[in-house]
């Protein structure tokens, strides 16, 4: 059985915001899944060693424990879609109305989630009738509408043009700073890590290499080694130097 992920050690603080970058293939996806607590329950294959989410250990947590708490958003927004609600406001509250709240509460989380991504008008559309940048922002407001500790979030922005990227980013700074919610996510926009991370770990053949503030790992010399292109501002900035260029 070959080891997809070796040696890996990492916290996520409440009211941080981790970033996690990578090469494809490195093994980014498997740490969210693992981290979230999905696997090896949900992919199979075999987890040595502890993941914590607060007092609960992923392996022995129900799993409606470690939802609660860790919020997670992949790829593909429509594996988050639960293809019951008829608009998208009564996909956000589906959720929350799973929790059993009051009525009053479902529609405050809806509200504060909807506001947070700015799709409001999108509420009372067919989530089956979404491009899939809308697609990911209402499964991001599902998650979010939870309101859980921690979120687990991979490459979040992947299907975002640059305005929904910014929205994204920003919901996210707000919820790590007002809400002390801790937060996970792997983006190959490494321009958003920069703003929006105040660590950043890097993962390579399944290993953690580097990990510290985030800008002195987006500044590292060996980042374009691992597979991961630095912010453009470090880029044009080292492009003009090498071209005897000063930059204002």
């Amino acid at each position: 059985n070959a080891t997809v992920l070796a040696g890996v050690d990492l916290v996520v603080e409440r009211g941080e915001v981790v970033g996690l970058v990578g090469a494809n293939e490195a093994g980014k996806s498997t740490l969210c899944l693992v981290a979230a607590g999905m696997a090896p329950a949900t992919i199979g294959g075999r987890l040595d060693g502890t993941v914590h989410v607060d007092d609960l250990t992923t392996a022995t947590a129900r799993p409606y424990e470690i939802a609660q708490r860790c919020g997670s958003l992949f790829q593909n927004p429509a594996t988050q879609i639960s293809g019951t609600a008829p608009t998208v406001w009564e996909e956000i509250a589906f959720g929350p109305r799973n929790l059993a709240l009051p009525l009053a509460e479902v529609v405050a989380r809806v509200d504060e989630a909807v506001g947070a991504l700015g799709i409001g008008e999108l509420v009372q559309r067919d989530p089956a009738r979404l491009s899939g940048g809308q697609a990911q922002l209402v499964a991001l407001a599902g998650v979010l509408a939870l309101r859980p500790a921690y979120l687990v979030l991979d490459e979040p922005t992947s299907q975002l043009d640059p305005q929904g990227t910014r929205l994204v980013g920003d919901a996210l700074a707000a919820l790590a700073a007002e809400s002390e919610v801790g937060v996970l996510v792997v983006e190959h926009k490494t321009d958003l890590l920069a703003v929006l991370a105040s660590r950043v770990a890097v993962i390579d053949g399944g290993a953690l290499v580097a990990e510290g503030r985030a800008a002195d790992i987006l500044a590292d010399e060996r980042l374009a080694g691992w597979g991961v292109e630095p912010p453009s501002a470090l880029r044009l900035a080292r492009a003009a130097a090498a071209a005897g260029v000063a930059l204002a």
